[in-house]
């Protein structure tokens, strides 16, 4: 997403997540540049979404950038027309795109080795209305997909997904996990299945000697 620093502050056009640090990075370059008598009009700040925070969402097009949760819903921005609305949960589900897996013919794979198939393969993405030219695609693109699960309606939302996440200038990758630090181990006594633990054998005890008559 592009913003004018001026129109910014003139007409409060960012009104999602931050607004209050994007209106003070605003102010401070509006103030330099009223003292030095420079336009603040060449001036764009760029906020760059995290693909960690996109949803799909049932029942509507296109993705979506995560605002906030709620226990009914979550506000949501379009990164369509970036209007900002809130959408409830009891009418409608929502999809981390990190947590989307696609069928293949081994083990199933993450949403992001698809796009990053997609976006290494490069050149024009196929038309979104022919079913044909899609899967010809994916062939080229994925051949390990299985065609025989993955429907002709979900290569056409990968598609119409991976042109919105480049047009948004996301960084397509899953986010990085915090490493867990080693638990500390605990010395058990191993015990091996089928073997019999051997008991020792009691100790004989000595015979007492007969006192002389």
């Amino acid at each position: 997403m592009k913003f004018n620093l001026c129109e910014l502050i003139s007409y409060g056009k960012y009104d999602g997540k931050n607004i209050e640090t994007v209106r003070a990075v605003a102010l401070i370059f509006k103030n330099l540049f009223d003292k030095t008598q420079v336009s603040c009009t060449p001036l764009i700040i760029t906020l760059l979404m995290e693909y960690n925070k996109l949803v799909a969402v049932t029942g509507l097009p296109g993705l979506f950038e995560l605002i906030n949760s709620k226990t009914d819903g979550a506000i949501v921005r379009s990164l369509d027309d970036k209007s900002t609305r809130f959408i409830s949960s009891r009418i409608h589900n929502f999809s981390h795109l990190e947590s989307i897996e696609v069928y293949t013919t081994g083990d199933n794979v993450n949403l992001v080795d698809i796009l990053n198939a997609m976006e290494k393969e490069g050149g024009n993405l196929p038309d979104d209305k022919d079913a044909a030219a899609i899967k010809k695609y994916f062939e080229k693109v994925y051949p390990e997909m299985d065609f025989e699960r993955v429907y002709a309606s979900d290569m056409k939302k990968m598609v119409k997904w991976f042109d919105v996440l480049k047009k948004n200038n996301v960084e397509i990758k899953l986010s990085e996990q915090p490493e867990e630090e080693p638990a500390e181990e605990v010395k058990e006594e191993e015990e091996v299945v089928g073997e019999e633990k051997k008991t020792p054998a009691p100790r004989k005890k000595a015979a007492k000697k007969k006192k002389d008559e």
